[in-house]
């Protein structure tokens, strides 16, 4: 399904983790360390803004 750009931004969790992924050098266990969170749950909010096509994941 894809979805629509507004939901990629809508979370605020998922804009500040975005932000510290535009940073570069930042991984998803990092952002879970800083966020008090999971690897797996940083993993989800990241899948929302490629599924929607304004992310790319390496």
């Amino acid at each position: 399904m894809k979805r629509k750009v507004y939901q990629a931004i809508a979370n605020p969790m998922r804009g500040m983790m975005l932000t510290l992924l535009t940073a570069g050098g930042t991984t998803p266990d990092t952002i879970a360390g800083q966020f008090g969170s999971y690897r797996q749950a940083v993993s989800k909010h990241i899948l929302v803004p490629a599924q929607c096509g304004t992310t790319n994941q390496k």
